[in-house]
């Protein structure tokens, strides 16, 4: 692999920010192409009184009313795109990150926490349920459906779990390194929203889930962790994770003893009546980031390679294995380009600063990548990335020298969690604010 003789002189400092703008660019126009409004217009028709999903319509006119509950990080922007296709007259709940500057008339908006609950979620969860107790077998119930929810809109299974113990819970979940389904199957099992049981208080009332994605296309119940899906996983499963990550000594006290007396309660199943006039459709998952980072990349004059092969993996074992295809990939060709969706896993330790797991991950390539022409961005469709004001970040093969320059270490900031002040110094984090969307991460690798 070709070494750049000194990472910090003018040729190779200009070489190395092209490629940072380069990286940017591909992402920014991943982004692009995930606008929520574009994918309900490809998605989603009103035909006169039919509402066309795909291949299939729905007559409006067979219904008394729709009603329209819309949760996650794109809450506000599935009810706004929703809303512009099927005109006035909707009524519903939104729970999202923020609250809109305009909100929609005939909408509750509650601004529900993430990555831990907050108030907000817990008045979210109980006014989603009130709201379906007033309906009958002749409503339309649409869910538009995206990641973030299992936190913004929350209820715990039972009384005996106060607030405090579900952000507590949510905390020791988060910060367990457990891949994003393995989380979820134990938070549905302590909600009253999770694992299909939207559904069933929704039931006999038809429903329709409308879907962006953020978990792996093979794991669709795990996405807001399965509210309006038949649940695939069990109790057994959850005390098995329990056990794996040696969760209860970080749980809350009513929710250790639910594990440590195995008196979870199951969610319902594929065979659950509930579930026999609910459908669902898709409308944007990480394949629609990917695949515009790809056209963009070889646009670009990169050839170009997609490994998904890493998802849910280690943040260190990811990014080893990532560096290893890109340099193989590199061998042949001028320019390279490696493009990989989905999440990685962090165990946070005891001291935590201010950062997220592709800042981690990033971090953790600098070091790999010191003095080399690569260039790599990581960062979060959503716009956040942990507890920071960034989406991710980029580094290069000068990333190290400069954060040194900067009065920075790379190994003391991934030592402390705490990737965001570096940076943020060195103009690297990818700023993008809330973008009202998500469809999990993108990683971009170049080699030149």
């Amino acid at each position: 692999m070709p070494h750049s003789p000194d990472p910090l002189d003018d040729a190779s400092e200009a070489l190395f920010r092209e490629m940072r703008e380069r990286v940017r660019a591909i992402f920014d126009h991943a982004l692009g192409e995930c606008s929520i409004p574009r994918a309900f217009g490809r998605k989603l028709q009103l035909e006169g009184r039919y509402l066309r999903v795909g291949s299939e319509l729905y007559d409006l006119a067979a219904f008394s009313r729709p009603l329209v509950i819309s949760i996650g990080k794109a809450g506000h922007s599935m009810a706004e795109a929703f809303a512009a296709i099927a005109g006035t007259g909707l009524t519903g709940v939104v729970a999202s990150p923020q609250l809109p500057p305009a909100q929609l008339f005939g909408f509750r908006y509650f601004a529900g926490g993430h990555p831990l609950p907050n108030p907000d979620s817990l008045r979210a969860g109980d006014a989603i349920l009130r709201l379906l107790r007033t309906i009958t077998p002749e409503t339309l119930v649409l869910f538009l459906i995206s990641g973030g929810a299992s936190a913004i809109a929350e209820k715990p299974i039972t009384s005996a779990i106060s607030f405090a113990d579900v952000v507590q819970t949510h905390q020791a979940l988060v910060h367990s390194g457990a891949p994003i389904a393995e989380i979820n199957a134990i938070r549905k099992h302590l909600s009253a929203l999770k694992g299909g049981r939207l559904a069933l208080a929704a039931a006999p009332a038809y429903q329709l889930s409308v879907l962006v994605s953020d978990v792996p296309e093979d794991r669709l119940d795990a996405l807001a962790s399965g509210p309006t899906m038949p649940d695939s996983t069990t109790v057994a499963d959850c005390y098995a994770i329990a056990e794996r990550y040696n969760l209860l000594p970080a749980f809350p006290g009513p929710v250790r003893s639910l594990f440590e007396r195995r008196q979870l309660q199951e969610t319902p199943k594929a065979d659950d009546a509930g579930f026999a006039r609910s459908h669902y459709v898709t409308v944007l998952s990480n394949a629609t980031a990917v695949h515009a980072a790809v056209e963009r990349a070889a646009l670009g004059g990169f050839a170009v390679e997609v490994d998904h092969s890493c998802d849910d993996w280690d943040y260190a074992r990811a990014a080893d294995h990532l560096l290893r295809r890109l340099r193989e990939l590199r061998r042949g060709v001028s320019r390279a380009c490696l493009i990989s969706g989905g999440e990685v896993t962090v165990k946070v330790g005891a001291t935590c600063g201010i950062g997220g797991r592709n800042q981690h991950f990033a971090l953790y390539c600098a070091e790999k990548i010191a003095g080399e022409r690569i260039t790599v961005l990581s960062a979060g469709t959503d716009g956040i990335d942990g507890n920071s004001p960034a989406a991710g970040a980029i580094v290069d093969g000068s990333t190290a020298e400069r954060a040194r320059r900067q009065g920075f270490s790379v190994d003391t900031a991934l030592t402390q969690f705490d990737g965001f002040p570096l940076f943020d110094a060195l103009g690297d984090a990818v700023m993008t604010g809330p973008t009202g969307n998500n469809v999990r991460d993108l990683r971009v690798l170049l080699a030149y």
